[in-house]
């Protein structure tokens, strides 16, 4: 009897050797290019291009001082800042208006309300670029452009219909007894999402405003439509400059102000990281 139960026991536990294994070298795949960029950011000008090695032969410290100094006579922290400003403002204009909106698609009542909501949703498979050149006409006649505007005002419309969507679905969770009896005691419908409902949607209002501060920091794009002024730049900006400043690329800062640039985003993430995953897990978007 302990034969057979020793026998069905090895191939279990090979399974969880195996599945161990494999989980570990799929961390490995996923880490190699943050190791990759680390070990790059304090290579020589000359190994970051032609050397196949992921180590350097020596470390370039120069790198990160030269990083540190910035482009075009802006220092990397007048462009942390100008970054920080962005994303600040655009966290909190979704956090803002898409809450806003989301409690009148989950919890009022009015005419046209579920083709209003379905058309909104509709707007997720619209591609940023085919709005991206009616915006620009309409803040360049608003005298808007290399501003901060154009990046921090439409979030503070509820254009995002993806976080809309997302805090819908949570507050569609809560128990409407929680409404009924702050109206009973006189809140009306402001009241009632500001002290009920608002407090409430912590979670998925963290998942927004991480999201949010993620793709607003990595948005190249859209900043190198709108800003030409240096002192403007953001950090994802400036990266370009070491390729075109002159002829030849500088890589090497290049690379370390991606590190520089990268810190932010980690430390928010894992902040944050405990409500991201209590907020996707109620807001009905589990896999």
């Amino acid at each position: 009897m302990s034969t057979t139960a020793s026998a069905l026991r090895k191939p279990v536990a090979w399974r969880r050797v195996a599945l161990h294994a494999g989980c570990v070298a799929a961390l490995l795949v996923m880490l190699y290019p943050l190791a990759w960029l680390l070990a790059t950011s304090l290579k020589p000008a000359n190994e970051v291009i032609a050397s196949l090695n992921l180590l350097p032969s020596h470390f370039e410290w120069s790198n990160y001082k030269t990083a540190f100094d910035g482009v075009n006579d802006v220092s990397v922290w007048r462009l942390l800042g100008n970054s920080l400003l962005i994303a600040g403002g655009a966290v909190l204009g979704n956090v803002i208006s898409c809450s806003l909106a989301a409690y009148a698609f989950a919890r009022l009542r009015f005419r046209f309300r579920g083709p209003l909501f379905a058309f909104m949703i509709a707007t997720i498979m619209l591609p940023h670029h085919a709005v991206l050149i009616p915006q620009y006409i309409i803040f360049n006649k608003l005298g808007m452009v290399n501003t901060y505007w154009p990046l921090i005002l439409p979030k503070f419309l509820a254009t995002e219909a993806f976080f809309v969507f997302l805090i819908v679905q949570f507050m569609r969770g809560l128990p409407r007894e929680l409404e009924e009896a702050a109206r009973i005691d006189g809140c009306g419908p402001f009241r009632s999402f500001f002290l009920v409902i608002l407090p409430l949607t912590r979670p998925a209002l963290i998942t927004t405003a991480i999201f949010t501060f993620i793709w607003t920091w990595n948005d190249f794009f859209t900043q190198l439509i709108y800003l030409f002024s240096p002192e403007k730049f953001t950090l994802t900006l400036a990266l370009r400059s070491f390729v075109d400043a002159s002829s030849t690329s500088a890589f090497g800062p290049m690379f370390a102000m991606s590190v520089i640039a990268l810190l932010p985003i980690v430390l928010f993430f894992l902040a944050f990281q405990r409500f991201l995953v209590e907020g996707m897990a109620s807001s009905g978007l589990k896999g």
